[in-house]
Order: structure tokens, then sequence, then C-alpha cells
């Protein structure tokens, strides 16, 4: 009798167990590459919208829940982007070099680099154009010298990348602001009696910055430094590319020097 009471209550749980089973909705598990997804749509709304101390947050965490995801390059470059417009370079910067230095052989290295020279050249505007309006040419320059190190490697690495036409026209705003910069340095050490120091300044922009209109100020300081050190020789040369490259210049030398 015990058996038999037994095996009616088995077959009564189980049909309730079957019933409970059948009641309930099958849940289909989302997938990890839909969590990534949908996160990533809403920091890239969130990019795009314009806020991007926001963004970076949210895009670091699709980052570190999904470091391998199939968005995850494309979530480092959108961070890339995020602290630059954010002006937090320092970071836009690291972060770059942090790509470069895992994905060297990436198809978006042109536009890693591209960013790398605006950072780099964002950098010393900010530093010194935003500073009461001054000149950043007469500062140090070492961003922006990056900065066309930068464009350089990308347009000679990348000729046919779509940045690379700005790279170039950048380049030529630096290569004017680099010229400037060594002009002022070199007219610093002719007042300071530093005369070799100067005239070797406008040698350097007589060699490396041969387009640039400072050209012709930077061989007057050549004449008047080697003419101070009693350099007769290196003086009449550097006389003569100034009066046959610029015939009207009015710089004049004694005769009898």
């Amino acid at each position: 009798m015990n058996s038999k009471f037994s095996t009616i209550l088995w077959v009564i749980l189980l049909a309730l167990t079957l019933s409970a089973c059948a009641g309930k909705r099958k849940q289909e598990p989302v997938s990890v590459t839909q969590n990534a997804q949908a996160m990533y749509a809403e920091a890239k709304r969130v990019l795009d919208s314009g806020l991007y101390n926001r963004a970076i947050e949210m895009l670091q965490a699709v980052e570190n829940r999904y470091p391998f995801g199939p968005m995850a390059r494309q979530v480092q470059l959108d961070i890339i982007y995020a602290y630059y417009r954010a002006n937090n370079l320092p970071q836009a910067i690291a972060n770059i070099d942090r790509f470069i230095r895992l994905n060297p052989n990436h198809p978006d290295l042109d536009y890693v680099y591209y960013m790398r020279g605006l950072a780099n050249l964002k950098a010393d505007e900010n530093a010194f154009q935003s500073f009461f309006g001054i000149d950043q040419a007469d500062r140090d320059l070492a961003s922006t010298r990056q900065a066309f190190d930068d464009f350089r490697i990308l347009i000679t690495s990348y000729p046919d990348s779509k940045y690379s036409a700005d790279a170039r026209i950048r380049m030529q705003h630096i290569r004017e602001t680099l010229a400037r910069h060594e002009l002022l340095v070199a007219d610093y050490y002719m007042r300071r009696g530093a005369y070799l120091a100067a005239a070797n300044r406008g040698k350097y922009i007589v060699e490396f910055f041969r387009e640039s209109p400072q050209v012709e100020q930077a061989l007057e300081l050549m004449v008047q430094g080697y003419d101070k050190l009693g350099l007769v020789k290196l003086r009449d040369d550097a006389y003569e590319v100034l009066k046959l490259n610029f015939p009207n210049n009015r710089t004049r030398i004694s005769s009898g020097s």
C-alpha cells in the first residue's frame, strides 16, 4: 500500500513540475556582443552630443567590460577623440601612444597619427596663444615640433590618406611658426652680444626654412653677426646671398673691413 501511494505521489509531483515549466516563458540569454553593442551605442550617442567627459566615462566602461570585444579598437579610437575634444591633451596623447604600440598594423593608423599631430599642435596653442594673446613663436615649441613630425609620418607612410592634404597645410603653417621662433631667438642673441649664436640661428633658418619670409632677416643677422665677430669671409658670403635673393635689401657692409 505504501509503495502504491509513493508511486502515485511521484506521478503527481512530476505532473506539477512539468506544468510549471510549461507555464514559464523561455528567455533567450542576451549575447555578450549584443550587450557590448548596446553600451557602445549609448556612449556614441553621448559623444556625438558633445558631452565629451561623460562619453569618456561610458566608453571606458565599455572597454573595461569588453576589452576583447569586436568593437574594442573603435572604442579606443573614440576615447582618443573624446579626450582631444575635451581638451585633455595629455590623456589624448597617452591613449594615442598606447594604441600605436598595441596596434602597429591597424588600418586606421593614419587617423591616429593625424590626431597625434592635432593634439600636439593644440597643446602649444593652448599654452601660448590663449595666454593674453602671446604669439607662440617666442616660446618653447617642443609640442609644435612633435606635431610636425607626426604629420610628416602621416604623409610619408600614408600618402593617400584622406588626412594627408590637411596635414600638409598644417605642416606649412608649422614651418612658418618655427622660422619665426628661430628668428626671435637669433634676434635675442644678437641683442645680448652672442653674435656667433645669432649667426648660427640665422644660418639654420636659411638652410631649413628656405621658402619662409623670415629668410631675408635671417641673412641680415648672419651678416651682422659675422661682421661683429670679424669673420669677413663668412660675412661677405652671407651678404652676397642676401643681395642676390633680395636685391632691394638696404643692409650695407664696409668694403674696408
